[in-house]
């Protein structure tokens, strides 16, 4: 079930709900589920689970012939149809799920719905592993009119790295994935100066300001810092798979409340004022020994 990017099959579309998205940047991708059997009911079922992880809708259709059976049939010409069957290699009687959206909200719901999907009809066999690389080092963030890390600031680029195109370098990032889960992830560090300078420089933290943050660590690779990296694995993750379990609070050591709270230790306990001195801290509005 493969997330595939139909968006060029559908460039003069019509159909505004396709040309809208496509015109304001973003993507229409698809996936192909093979041949399904499912009711009108569990059709609906995920236009919902669609709209739960983030999308504004979602379009159903089972391939018949050349063209689909779907309520957005009627608002697609024949030409496109063939077009985005072709595109997704559909066959007769496959279920194709199109979500219309900026490429991450269309990446993450067809995503999340091709592992729905998997349980549904018990697809998933076996333990599959697989490594997670090429990571893009930044995002644009609309919201701020920026480029932010999509993992940190001190990731190191992979190859040459052009401060001037940030949209296209790509991370020394790496994550491992455990039937569709995330059990760990880790990085290759910069550990050239120049180079975290102009990373810094790209996500708008100036000279002055970078001097003022991060002073000692461009230091500390000025006088030569050798380049290194590591991963993390979550071992509550690891646990959770062994035991065939579909929430991580089942093996998690120390659940928290929905507050924060522990149960077991009673976290967070009351502080009284030697302690507050003692860390330099002070309560407002609130008595002096307080949670």
């Amino acid at each position: 079930m493969e997330l595939v990017d139909v968006s060029e099959a559908l460039r003069r579309t019509e159909f505004r709900v396709f040309a809208g998205r496509i015109e304001g940047g973003g993507v229409v991708k698809g996936l192909n589920a093979g041949q399904r059997d499912l009711p009108r009911s569990a059709l609906d079922g995920l236009i919902s689970r669609a709209q739960d992880l983030g999308a504004k809708g979602l379009v159903w259709a089972f391939r018949e012939g050349e063209g689909w059976r779907s309520p957005t049939a009627k608002f697609l010409s024949a030409e496109e149809l063939r077009a985005v069957n072709e595109t997704l290699g559909a066959e007769e009687g496959d279920l194709l799920l199109l979500v219309a959206d900026d490429a991450a909200v269309a990446n993450a719901v067809l995503g999340q719905m091709r592992l729905d999907l998997g349980e549904r009809f018990d697809l998933m066999h076996g333990e599959r592993f697989v490594w997670i690389v090429d990571w893009p080092m930044f995002e644009w963030s609309d919201e701020d009119s920026r480029w932010d890390p999509l993992h940190h600031p001190f990731t190191a680029p992979d190859g040459e790295f052009d401060p001037e195109r940030p949209g296209e370098a790509r991370a020394k990032a790496y994550d491992i994935v455990w039937n569709g889960q995330e059990m760990g992830g880790g990085s290759v560090r910069i550990s050239d100066p120049a180079v975290q300078e102009q990373v810094f420089d790209v996500i708008g933290i100036g000279e002055q300001e970078a001097r003022e943050r991060f002073g000692f660590l461009l230091d500390a690779l000025r006088y030569g810092a050798p380049p290194h990296g590591g991963i993390a694995y979550g071992l509550d993750r690891i646990v959770q798979r062994l035991i065939h379990s579909d929430n991580i609070r089942d093996v998690i050591a120390f659940p928290k409340t929905a507050s924060g709270a522990d149960p077991l230790t009673g976290a967070p306990a009351a502080v009284d004022e030697a302690q507050l001195r003692e860390l330099g801290l002070a309560l407002r509005g609130r008595p002096q020994s307080a949670r």
